[in-house]
């Protein structure tokens, strides 16, 4: 949230509310649903999640948003074979409704069609095998959404799916392990999975202890054979995990005996654990080995291509009614902030005329052309504040890419905030960045465009402008940056808003899909060094992967899909919608491509991670929001593997337009949002964002320690925007990093001084760079205070680096919002302080 803006009233609109009906056809058994992760298209509000649906309490229900097409579905965590579901509708029921079961949540066959239902209690005989079982619904019979009491199925489970077999080959021999203890240097982890009977792993002697391997990919699971030593579990359990962090118990063995045992599982993971709980001896726990067999289920590989699922609008200059389908999805979205919606239009090449595509929260507009002219609009792309009395400081998560406007009345409006980006984008007129009015706003940022006339920021706090070509610039407030930028005025930033610097230092532009005749394929542009001025029409040097090569990721995908399709060697391509995973998204091969469309929006479930990145040559992740779940992640986005040192200068790893929120649509928290721990990563536009306003927001509701932490060396950050988080907003130890553009709030919420003072400082810095760092280059950077919660609040410093001849700051400011608390010093204890109530910056040419 930015100076002064308004405090946000989210009216929900309450759905029609009855007493559940009684569930008595279920009295007999517990359903294989109950408790297990479920996941939905949309939630009405956060008191209805989908979870509800699940949890056996009959007072508690699921609801979603009130559109048809909607669906529920949950993950039984093993193929089972269903035979009943049963569904308690609340009075907002499904009139039409299909009920669907899918080995991988990706591909579905129907299992049972209702038509003309009258809401209560619906009992359906099904016949048919599968791990996911979803309710999709074709028509609601009320104007609210769907709403289920209880989604309830039953079944058997057990084995491995008809047609499958377990392998007798021993998966993991040679595989690493660790322990929780060994007995000592002879009796390694290691030794249990060697496949030589005459060594062993050993632990110390108590309780409880562990030892795990890692299979190197998730894999089915079916049996576990054990091979102790003299000192033997008396009980214990057999565990598996997707992530190393959260373990399923495959089984349970009390009153063991020892010796050699074999033990029929069903399940899946990466790393399989024996979790000792009792010794029967007075020594530790020993095995000579552990044998893991895995089971082939018969399950086709993960198929690339294929249609863009439902919330990809593609269209052509003569579609029907196309202002009509602008004007609707902008209706919905608007206002819709922290709602479940998601909306990616596709302008085929050609001209299109009259055209107003207003954009709202979670709408992106692109062409798919090859070049921006190829696809023309004669008329406008429209971002605006009507929904907030002219304030555009909300106006948050939206895009528009690779196409050419010429303004209805000479000038397009563009009034947008934080995680907005504008690329590749050819304006044949000027671009006004202020709300109607000119009311408040807080942007943003533009690569890879041409604006023939002049850019008007007028009330824009900050702005930062990459690789373009413009006009003419004709104010600014705050702080407005250029780099490789023809036509940017000259650097004044000590008398004025202004730095700008001739070339980008190191870029490549976000990948994007296009249409090579009737083919779609992503375009992997590709490095430039010293850039100046826009990639196209030439794009020279990139390459452009065929469709085939992704997996298209749609709604109602699991984590275990997408890392299969990984491990296949697919790409992923996000279609617009919300992905609750249940265990981290490992992108462990070289080159892969992570694209979303429509802020496509990841939610890590039961605290694991929400993505890893290995330590390997050009990952491209871009164009996706993480959202941290409600149980705490050690960290959202981790780049790189720690202690990882390997050289990608020459093809580094990229993250644009991936932006993070903690907190806002709901509960959310995380220790850290983003980890860096690769050389060479380049960030090029990021909004790592706490939330301050929405659901789920307070000093600890939404506890989030870090944005960003950057760990490996030669790392550069391009439009930087890191927000409110409970420590450092970005803490980097990394040698020779380098940011070009930062913008800060601290957070809002600091209840007082104690609550924010660490070694003698009161606040922590927004920007520290570790004291072990020789080498640092930052230019252009900001950070402002508006402490809410404690207005009388002086935060030490803005920012916090080691004094050494190679750490360079330049162009610093530090600003208090309407006098809500203050600065002392800019840098460490150099700079003036702020004060009053004047919104004056206080600055730092050069430092030291």
């Amino acid at each position: 949230m930015r100076l002064r803006s308004m405090g946000v009233a989210l009216v929900a609109t309450a759905a029609l509310v009855t007493l559940p009906a009684p569930i008595t056809a279920t009295a007999a058994d517990t359903p294989l649903s109950q408790g297990r992760t479920a996941t939905s298209s949309s939630a009405e509000n956060a008191g209805t999640p989908s979870q509800n649906a699940v949890d056996g309490d009959t007072a508690t229900r699921w609801s979603s948003a009130a559109s048809d097409d909607q669906w529920l579905q949950v993950d039984l965590g093993a193929t089972a074979s269903v035979t009943r579901v049963v569904l308690d509708w609340e009075a907002a029921y499904g009139k039409d409704y299909k009920i669907q079961l899918s080995q991988d949540g990706s591909t579905w066959t129907d299992a049972k069609t209702v038509t003309g239902g009258d809401g209560g209690t619906d009992t359906l005989d099904v016949s048919g095998q599968g791990r996911y079982v979803r309710m999709q619904g074709v028509h609601r019979a009320t104007p609210w959404g769907y709403s289920l009491w209880e989604f309830q199925v039953f079944g058997t489970t057990g084995g491995t799916a008809p047609g499958g077999s377990c392998d007798t080959a021993n998966a993991a021999q040679g595989r690493p392990a660790t322990a929780s203890s060994v007995e000592n240097a002879g009796t390694p982890a290691t030794a249990a999975f060697d496949g030589d009977t005459g060594t062993r792993w050993s632990s110390q002697a108590s309780d409880p202890q562990w030892v795990r391997v890692d299979l190197g990919a998730v894999q089915d699971l079916c049996k576990v054979d054990l091979n102790w030593e003299a000192a033997y579990a008396k009980d214990f359990r057999i565990e598996a995990s997707a992530d190393g962090q959260s373990w399923q118990t495959l089984k349970s063995v009390t009153g063991a005996t020892g010796g050699k045992a074999s033990y029929d599982v069903s399940g899946s993971g990466r790393y399989v654990r024996v979790h000792g709980t009792a010794r029967a001896t007075g020594y530790g726990y020993s095995l000579w080995e552990v044998a893991v067999h895995t089971g082939t289920t018969g399950a086709p590989p993960v198929e690339g291509g294929g249609d863009l699922g439902p919330n990809v609008i593609v269209v052509d200059p003569s579609t029907p009614n196309l202002q009509q389908k602008f004007d609707q999805v902008f209706a919905q979205q608007e206002s819709n902030q922290f709602g479940g919606g998601r909306y990616q239009f596709l302008l085929k090449p050609g001209t299109y005329n009259g055209i107003n595509a207003q954009l709202g929260f979670y709408t992106s507009v692109s062409g798919l052309g090859l070049n921006p002219d190829d696809t023309q609009i004669n008329g406008d792309i429209t971002v605006d504040a009507g929904w907030f009395n002219g304030n555009a400081t909300q106006n948050f998560w939206r895009s528009a890419e690779n196409l050419a406007i010429t303004p209805s009345n000479g000038t397009d409006r563009w009034a947008v905030a934080q995680a907005a980006p504008f690329r590749r984008i050819h304006v044949k007129g000027g671009l006004n960045l202020a709300p109607n009015g000119y009311g408040w706003a807080s942007g943003g940022y533009i690569a890879d465009s041409k604006i023939d006339g002049t850019v008007g920021p007028y009330s824009q706090q900050q702005w930062y402008t990459r690789d373009s070509s413009v006009g003419g610039w004709t104010n600014g407030v705050w702080n407005m940056t250029f780099t490789g930028v023809e036509g940017a005025p000259g650097s004044n930033f000590e008398t004025g808003p202004y730095t700008t610097l001739d070339t980008t230092p190191i870029s490549r532009e976000k990948p994007f899909l296009y249409l090579d005749g009737n083919e779609y394929k992503v375009r992997v542009p590709a490095k430039r060094t010293n850039a100046r001025g826009v990639s196209w029409p030439a794009n020279a040097g990139g390459t452009s992967l065929p469709l085939s090569q992704f997996y298209v990721v749609k709604p109602g995908a699991t984590a275990a899909t997408i890392n299969a399709a990984l491990d296949q060697g697919l790409n992923l391509l996000f279609t617009p919608g919300v992905y609750h995973i249940d265990q981290t998204i490992e992108v462990d091969r070289a080159n892969t491509v992570v694209l979303g469309l429509g802020l496509a929006t990841i939610i890590p479930d039961g605290g694991v991670d929400a993505m890893h990145v290995a330590d390997v040559d050009g990952v491209r992740l871009a164009g996706f929001l993480i959202d941290a779940g409600p149980v705490n992640s050690d960290t959202l986005l981790r780049i790189g593997t720690p202690g990882g040192n390997a050289d990608h200068a020459a093809n580094p790893t990229t993250m644009q337009d991936v932006f993070i929120r903690v907190g806002g649509a709901g509960p959310g928290k995380a220790t850290d949002s983003v980890v860096v721990e690769s050389d060479d990563v380049i960030i090029d536009h990021t909004w790592i964002w706490r939330a301050d306003h929405g659901e789920g927001v307070g000093w600890e509701t939404n506890r989030a320690d870090y944005g960003l932490r950057v760990n490996g060396d030669d790392v550069l950050a391009t439009g930087l925007f890191v927000e409110h988080f409970n420590k450092y907003d970005v803490y980097w130890s990394g040698e020779r990093g380098r940011t070009i553009f930062f913008q800060n709030e601290k957070a809002y919420d600091a209840p007082n001084e104690a609550a924010i003072t660490h070694d003698g400082i009161v606040g922590y810095a927004a920007y520290k760079v570790a004291d072990s760092v020789n080498v640092h280059d930052a230019v252009a950077l900001g950070s402002y205070c508006n402490f809410t919660a404690d207005p009388g609040i002086v935060q030490h410093h803005g920012f916090q680096v080691p004094v050494k001849p190679g750490v360079r700051m330049r162009n610093l400011q530090v600003i208090s919002l309407g006098g809500m608390g203050q600065y002392r010093h800019v840098v460490n204890d150099t700079g003036a302080g702020t004060s009053g109530t004047d919104t004056v910056p206080s600055k730092v040419v050069q430092f030291p």
